[in-house]
């Protein structure tokens, strides 16, 4: 997975937004203004911070060497995608699936129930 298809997927997660905080180099993704990840590129390599479970965070680390501590970012709860090829795209698209669902699981009952009725909740909470 490149930077075009990683922004892509990411945009494509129901009421995703994509706002620049930090400066015009770092691409924030929010669901209901809570961010599930970040995207940004450096020369030929993008990387990706995306939240996850703690015990899982370590798993991930342990598996894949692109995996690593989320980079300014709480490294319990985030985790760093490097993406140089050597994760299937399937597992990404995984890792940001679980990301937006833990954000939407931590949104107010009013948000969450409004997102699940114009959704439905196989889409929201897809890991």
């Amino acid at each position: 997975m490149d930077f075009n298809s990683a922004r892509q997927y990411l945009l494509n997660k129901p009421s995703a937004i994509e706002d620049f905080p930090f400066g015009p180099d770092v691409l924030v993704f929010k669901v209901e203004d809570k961010m599930f990840a970040t995207l940004s590129q450096s020369g030929e390599t993008a990387q990706m911070n995306l939240k996850c479970h703690p015990e899982q965070a370590l798993a991930l680390r342990d598996i894949f060497p692109a995996v690593i501590p989320g980079y300014h970012m709480n490294k319990k709860h985030w985790n760093t995608i490097i993406l140089d090829g050597t994760i299937p795209i399937g597992e990404i698209e995984r890792m940001i699936d679980h990301s937006y669902s833990l954000v939407v699981r931590s949104l107010t009952k009013a948000k969450r129930n409004a997102l699940e009725l114009r959704y439905g909740a196989t889409v929201l909470y897809r890991e």
